[in-house]
């Protein structure tokens, strides 16, 4: 490895969930200050005081992440609504919109979503979770354009089918039920190493990227572009 990130300061939030600790990994192992946090940040009290605790940073890793929950539309509850949009698309915007007006202040900064390649596709019976995924695809899209002139870059990985533990355990890849349902579906023929992401992540957040701004990066293996 390299130091490419060498006095660079990023936060990685809920790092014990979804994509939190590979990408957290990946930049200590480039050099960078890494400061988690393993709050869910559904409040804007909980967000200040962990920006207060942190202080600058130059890179944001929004992670977030729920159980999908599959259920039909019709079954579909309030609760479960609530759940998806306040654990992941509420703090998102929230935190975004906290960090912008330093990164403004200091001339630059990185913000990579982890988000998912599920509504860039669309899944029956997972209808509530595509749509909270597809407005953090959405917000990302629209305020990527609005900080770029600040030299602020704002992408989102939108991935699928790569080993992680909220979504696909290895004990989930390896069953039956996995291999004869899901793996047909992947062009790849595979479940990526969380490891692949850690590389892009670190990408999104070098001074080597600065022309890419409010992408939504579809990273699931030729899923999210094929019908069948």
């Amino acid at each position: 490895m390299s130091d490419r990130f060498s006095g660079k300061r990023v936060l990685v939030t809920c790092v014990d969930r979804y994509m939190g600790q590979p990408i957290a990994d990946a930049f200590i192992a480039e050099g960078a200050e890494v400061f988690t946090d393993t709050s869910a940040l559904t409040t804007q009290a909980q967000i200040n005081d962990l920006l207060q605790r942190v202080g600058e940073i130059d890179v944001l890793v929004a992670n977030f992440a729920e159980d999908p929950n599959p259920q039909s539309v019709v079954a579909i509850g309030d609760e479960e609504i609530e759940t998806l949009f306040s654990g992941m698309v509420t703090p998102l915007m929230r935190i975004v919109r906290s960090v912008v007006p330093a990164f403004i202040e200091q001339g630059h900064g990185k913000i990579v979503a982890m988000t998912s390649a599920a509504p860039l596709r669309g899944i029956a019976g997972y209808s509530a979770y595509c749509a909270a995924r597809g407005a953090q695809n959405a917000f990302v899209r629209a305020v990527g354009l609005e900080v770029a002139a600040q030299n602020i870059q704002f992408n989102a990985i939108a991935q699928n089918f790569v080993k992680n533990e909220r979504y696909f355990p290895d004990e989930f890849i390896e069953s039956d039920f996995f291999k004869e349902k899901f793996l047909p579906q992947i062009p790849t023929g595979k479940v990526a190493e969380a490891e692949e992401t850690g590389e892009l992540a670190l990408y999104l957040a070098s001074e080597k990227c600065t022309h890419m701004v409010g992408q939504v990066i579809p990273w699931a293996g030729g899923w999210s572009t094929t019908t069948g």
